[in-house]
């Protein structure tokens, strides 16, 4: 069968490279399910997503993903993220604390834009980490 070549990166690092079978990713037009053959396609990632890399025999590979691009083309997918995090990687008791303090600061302030994009980049860590938010 047919895989995908994929690449994860943000501007501080490469987060993953390699083969799989599946891509699903969450875009300003809603999530996106990529499988070899895919027509090329252009996309812009949400704020507080998380992308899932589907591997055959292996674990599903979790990232938070927060803004950036998706691309595909000739059964190749990058993922050009502004910034991302494996959920291997995710310091669950961080996260928690981050989605606390923001939520504390929309409760004082519906208005505070800067928390709320602060809490959805908590929750998604959350999640891409295995945790329930």
């Amino acid at each position: 069968m047919a895989k995908l070549r994929v690449g994860v990166v943000s501007p501080e690092r490469e987060i993953w490279s390699g083969e799989a079978d599946m891509v699903i990713a969450k875009t300003v037009d809603g999530e996106i399910g990529i499988m070899p053959q895919h027509a090329p396609v252009l996309g812009v990632l949400v704020e507080g997503g998380v992308l899932r890399v589907k591997r055959d025999g292996e674990p599903e590979l979790v990232a938070a993903v927060h803004g950036g691009f998706i691309s595909v083309a000739d059964d190749e997918v990058s993922v050009l993220a502004e910034v991302a995090e494996l959920g291997s990687e995710v310091d669950v008791a961080a996260a928690r604390d981050a989605l606390d303090r923001a939520q504390a600061s929309i409760e004082a302030n519906q208005e505070d834009s800067d928390a709320a994009i602060e809490a959805k980049r908590a929750r998604a860590r959350l999640r891409a980490a295995g945790e329930e938010v």
